[in-house]
């Protein structure tokens, strides 16, 4: 399973960006999808993710600026819609896939390769 980050750039203060990852490969079907950043310097932290039956969680310091949501037909894509950036919001940001179903046997810790966005102040 392969997942790809698009949409990543650099953005004023207040602005907003959209970030799509797509998963290939072969697999049935899969659970969970989100975003895990990493600010420069510090450890990863939780974005958003978002399961098959649509169940989200967030972070609390996107909570109210960052949706995630899935493709309704495929659900092997997942967007991350972010408002009203700010320049903490700065970072590296991994789309990753868990409860892959493959075979019959369910697997998960699937990375993509990372998107950098940057928020100017």
């Amino acid at each position: 399973v392969q997942l790809q980050a698009f949409g990543g750039g650099l953005v004023q203060a207040g602005g907003s960006l959209r970030l799509s990852c797509a998963a290939s490969g072969t697999f049935a079907s899969i659970n969970a999808m989100g975003w895990v950043r990493e600010p420069p310097g510090k450890q990863r932290e939780l974005v958003a993710r978002i399961t098959s039956d649509g169940t989200t969680d967030y972070g609390d310091s996107v909570k109210g600026r960052f949706t995630v949501s899935r493709d309704n037909n495929a659900k092997n894509t997942v967007y991350l819609e972010m408002n009203k950036l700010k320049p903490e919001d700065t970072a590296v940001y991994y789309c990753n896939a868990n409860g892959v179903v493959i075979d019959g046997w369910t697997h998960s810790g699937y990375w993509g390769q990372g998107t950098l966005v940057t928020v100017s102040s």
